[in-house]
Formats: structure tokens, sequence, C-alpha cells
């Protein structure tokens, strides 16, 4: 992947489709057959319920680059890619809290699946504001082990795989 600034070619970046045009994104997102409820005013998964929650689609603010649909989208695959991680699926260890070093290494999995899948599916995003909560403790895990970021990416890869079952 390379800056605009450091490649030939065409002076603007090309204008990503709205999601709304990507009738593949919500068919694909049905066929992980994943419970998702809509309601309240935060995105999570919930491994006890098996369930995804989800603001409603109106909650989610665009940006210059990314429209508010793209920003749903962006944060249903994050959550979607938690969802691969109990032990009947990928098994991940679901079980840290924030902070904790499992926490942030499985919010970098759900980051890294869910930009995996974004590129897949035309999804263009630019980065949420709600990154910046978990920067520190992703540098720890980074600092602390020279090969997480292989490890996270090899996790966010076979969660993407059984995404597409």
């Amino acid at each position: 992947m390379f800056n605009a600034d450091q490649v030939d070619g065409p002076e603007e970046a090309p204008i990503a489709a709205p999601v709304d045009e990507l009738g593949d994104v919500d068919a694909f997102i049905a066929r992980t057959e994943a419970k998702i409820v809509h309601g309240g005013n935060r995105a999570c998964f919930i491994p006890k319920l098996d369930e995804i929650h989800m603001p409603p689609r109106e909650a989610f603010m665009g940006s210059a680059t990314s429209s508010p649909t793209e920003a749903y989208y962006s944060t249903l695959l994050h959550e979607l890619t938690h969802w691969t991680g109990p032990a009947h699926r990928c098994d991940r260890d679901l079980s840290g809290r924030f902070g904790s070093q499992a926490y942030a290494m499985e919010e970098l999995v759900a980051e890294l699946g869910a930009a995996f899948l974004c590129a897949e599916l035309g999804i263009a995003v630019e980065p949420r504001a709600d990154h910046a909560q978990y920067l520190a403790h992703w540098l720890k895990v980074l600092t602390a082990d020279k090969r997480a970021i292989f490890t996270a990416a090899s996790k966010a890869g076979e969660a993407v795989a059984f995404l597409h079952g």
C-alpha cells in the first residue's frame, strides 16, 4: 500500500461508490447468520448472548471521506469479526477486560478483520474517532511482542475466512 504522493497517476483518488449501492454487503452479512440487534447507542458483541448489538443506522455520522452508511457497515464488520471469536467459531480468547493485553489484541484483530472486509466489499472509510481509546493498548501489545501484528493479522484472516463460510 502506498500513499498517493508516492505514486504516479491520477491527481485525485477515485471516489468510492456509496454503500447503499452495494447490495452484496447486506447479503454477505445475512449469510453469516449472526444475530444482530438494533437499538441503544453502543455497538458491541455480547458473547453470553451470542448477539451483536448495533445502534440504529441513522445514529452513524459521516465524514469527509465516508458516508454514515459506510461508518455503520465498518462498525458492523468490526463486531462481526468479534462474533467469530468464541470457541465454536474461531476460538479466540474473548475474556479480556478493557485495558488488558488480551482485550487490546482482540480489538486489533477486530479492526484488521473489519479493514480486510471493508476492502473486499468496497467500503471506503477513514479511521474513526473511537480508535484513539485503543491506541495506547495496541502500542503496549505491539511493543511487548514484535510479532503481535502478524498474529493479529493471521487471526483476522481466519475470522474473515470463517465469515465467508
